[in-house]
């Protein structure tokens, strides 16, 4: 089963971020945890962890794009079956 990676809400008066650099790529493994990207707000640069271990299926939002918090920025697959059928 899929997880989307969501861009959270790191403070009270946080509405959107910059999404920086991605540090990994479309069909790469990823364990939870690990540093998917860095991220930058009107306050902080930070990096976003994956919130599960998979396989980075697609990437929705594009470097040096700002979105608002809760935006899917990309989609995490438990297995590279469904990481494939996800890319298409």
């Amino acid at each position: 089963m899929s997880e989307d990676v969501i861009l959270p809400k790191w403070g009270l008066t946080m509405e959107e971020g910059t999404l920086k650099t991605w540090r990994k790529r479309e069909g790469e493994a990823v364990a939870e945890g690990e540093v998917l990207a860095d991220v930058e707000t009107d306050k902080v640069s930070t990096e976003l962890p994956a919130p599960v271990a998979g396989i980075l299926a697609r990437i929705l939002v594009q470097e040096e794009e700002t979105v608002p918090v809760g935006t899917v920025l990309a989609v995490i697959a438990a297995t590279a079956e469904e990481a494939a059928a996800l890319r298409q």
